[in-house]
């Protein structure tokens, strides 16, 4: 039908019309649809995006790159490090690898696809990643340099496992949210790699390669489980280490003059939450036919809620996968605390509006309905955009 509308994917704004609202506001070919975000004062600084959210059509419209990078801007507030630095946004997206189209061949070879099996599934690779709509370009980065990279996995439902050869990343947010937003006492994250799920953004500091040295930046395969799709090994982006004439974005010197407001939230008062039982339970289930559902019902627009809640508190919420193949579980309008997995506590739980639920596998999440912005009827849902056209998703009511 060609429909289409805008989600404005990890913002705290009303899923109500002329905002979020992702149910009514729709255009069909020919016509225009407005809207007015109000973003609040305390949103978090930091990486988001937007992109189409046509239930049906969705996975299609972001495959042809219906999105778009969204920032928040002043995230030097709560990390200084940042200041004066290049900062790089990058856009991942998918290139198809069409029979008739003549490009494929380069393309694989360009980004080195890997005929290197990860999991059981026997699927060959269908689509390969792009940054900033290029296969495999050169970021421009002189040796022993700083810069501030922002990253999105724009994909419908590739998953990007990445990292930079003979590097590390320092993390400095997730999903838009910086670390220090619910712990200022917590430092910046060194890490060798990132698991990013479609719809995921990572915001890192990343170091130059020494001269003389090739580094590019890399997704290493991913299994995605028995049901999965394949999800191979590929080169993204080369590091070039020649002077960058053209910078696409370059840190404001002009120091916000703001404080940072900051949400702390006790291990004590957390721990209120995490020892209860679930106040409610997610199951994602699919059947032979290759139908996917939320709680055995498949979604459709003129369904009402399946679940409601009151605003200004937090809840206890136990996302459970009942399929044999990797999930991500993203709700609109809000951010959760992501801390145990397969019943598992984690090492280090993070704040997230995307985590992955395993093939056989739960989550653990503490969900923050605090805020009093987010009131109508909003959803969540698988966020592999075919599973969402599909029916894995659901309409919840924020009172």
């Amino acid at each position: 039908m060609n429909m289409s509308n805008l989600h404005f994917h990890g913002l705290h704004v009303s899923p109500e019309s002329p905002q979020d609202d992702t149910i009514s506001m729709m255009a069909m070919p020919g016509e225009s649809i407005q809207y007015r975000v109000d973003v609040p004062l305390d949103q978090p600084p930091g990486l988001y995006w937007y992109h189409t959210h046509p239930h049906g059509e969705s996975y299609r419209q972001a495959l042809d790159g219906m999105s778009g990078a969204l920032i928040i801007d002043d995230i030097d507030r709560y990390v200084p490090e940042v200041r004066g630095m290049k900062e790089r946004i990058l856009i991942m997206r998918d290139a198809e690898l069409r029979a008739h189209d003549p490009h494929p061949p380069l393309r694989e070879k360009l980004a080195q696809l890997l005929d290197v099996r990860c999991s059981v599934s026997n699927e060959s690779p269908e689509r390969i990643f792009t940054v900033n709509g290029v296969t495999r370009p050169a970021i421009p980065i002189a040796p022993g340099e700083r810069q501030f990279w922002r990253i999105v996995n724009a994909s419908p439902d590739l998953y990007a496992d990445l990292s930079i050869d003979s590097e590390q990343m320092t993390v400095v947010a997730r999903d838009g949210m910086p670390l220090t937003f619910h712990d200022p006492a917590r430092r910046p994250e060194t890490v060798e790699h990132v698991l990013l799920p479609p719809a995921g953004r990572i915001e890192a500091i990343v170091t130059g390669p020494r001269a003389g040295v090739r580094a590019s930046l890399r997704s290493s395969c991913v299994d995605t489980g028995r049901s999965g799709d394949a999800n191979p090994a590929m080169v993204l982006a080369d590091l070039d280490p020649v002077a960058d004439v053209h910078p696409p974005v370059t840190a404001r010197s002009v120091v916000s003059q703001t404080p940072p407001l900051y949400r702390p939230l006790s291990a004590v008062f957390l721990a209120k939450y995490e020892s209860r039982a679930p106040d409610y339970s997610v199951r994602f289930n699919e059947n032979s036919q290759g139908s996917y559902f939320i709680n055995r019902r498949k979604y459709s627009p003129e369904d009402g809620p399946m679940t409601t809640v009151q605003i200004g508190d937090y809840q206890h919420w136990h996302v459970l996968n009942d399929t044999s193949e990797l999930h991500p579980f993203h709700i609109h309008q809000i951010h959760f605390l992501a801390y145990k997995t397969n019943g598992k506590a984690e090492v280090q739980p993070e704040w997230l509006d995307t985590v992955n639920v395993p093939a056989k596998g739960s989550v653990d999440l503490i969900m923050d309905f605090t805020d009093p912005i987010i009131r109508g009827t909003s959803l969540f849902h698988c966020h592999l955009m075919k599973h969402e056209d599909q029916g894995m998703m659901a309409k919840i009511v924020f009172k």
